[in-house]
């Protein structure tokens, strides 16, 4: 096993996830990035992350797909022979925003087996691996986590997107889970919900969130940025959360407020 501490970030390729890679990265991690987009430039990913001096990867793996998620492992364990960090950031929108009335099984289905159904058995898979390292390697300064990357539709209702906001409420109760399971190997568990964060996801309704922006949705009066989630990644990977765990870390701009 090398001494180098590594990081897995799925759906790390764009937006938020390439963001907490490349904080990663600068933080002295190597990071393997697993994506999906056939159109992502694995190349130019990889080189930007590798500036930070640390060794860095790229996998294609469809987090819904059981012998996808076991390749993945197997070629990061086959290069560092550890995980210290997993975050969980890929996830899908629904391809058409639908009335609640009107969401097809399709749609529901395909969500939540990449948003929810995917992130829970690969947390499983690598939280083995984490546990046997831990066991295997009791003198060494290991303190995995794993930081799951959930949204304040969590508890925010869409009922055009119904299917999004139940799978990242279920990335809530995945968290405590986990939380609570882990804990006597000390793995810290976390979830972090961003708020209206600039991405791709987000561009069609950017004139939407500008207008409510401006009217006080936020008390923070601006859009959110990919790097400000990475910064809340950073934070827990740093050490400073080690006697907390099952937390829930809003990046929103203070929209989880109840004002009058």
């Amino acid at each position: 096993m090398t001494n180098q501490k590594t990081a897995v970030v799925t759906g790390g390729v764009r937006g938020i996830g390439y963001a907490i890679a490349n904080q990663l990265a600068a933080d002295g991690y190597a990071v393997c990035v697993l994506y999906i987009s056939p159109r992502a430039d694995v190349g130019a990913i990889v080189d930007g992350l590798s500036v930070h001096g640390q060794p860095a990867m790229a996998e294609r793996c469809d987090i819904s797909d059981p012998t996808d998620r076991a390749n993945a492992l197997r070629k990061i364990l086959d290069a560092w022979g550890r995980v210290d960090v997993l975050v969980n950031n890929a996830g899908i929108a629904p391809r058409v925003r639908a009335d609640l009335l009107e969401t097809t099984e399709e749609s529901f289905d395909e969500v939540l087996n990449v948003n929810l159904k995917g992130s829970f058995f690969f947390t499983q898979a690598v939280a083995k691996i984490m546990i046997k390292q831990t066991e295997q390697n009791p003198d060494a300064d290991m303190t995995p986590k794993i930081i799951n990357i959930s949204s304040v539709s969590a508890y925010a209702a869409s009922i055009n997107r119904g299917e999004y906001c139940i799978s990242k409420a279920g990335i809530g109760m995945m968290t405590a889970l986990f939380a609570d399971r882990l804990a006597e190997y000390g793995i810290g568990v976390y979830e972090i919900r961003p708020g209206i964060i600039a991405t791709d996801m987000t561009e069609p309704v950017r004139d939407k969130y500008d207008r409510l922006i401006a009217q006080g949705l936020t008390p923070i009066k601006r859009w959110g940025q990919p790097q400000d989630v990475a910064d809340a990644v950073s934070v827990i990977c740093g050490g400073k959360l080690n006697f907390s765990t099952g937390e829930v870390i809003n990046v929103d701009g203070g929209f989880h407020l109840r004002r009058l």
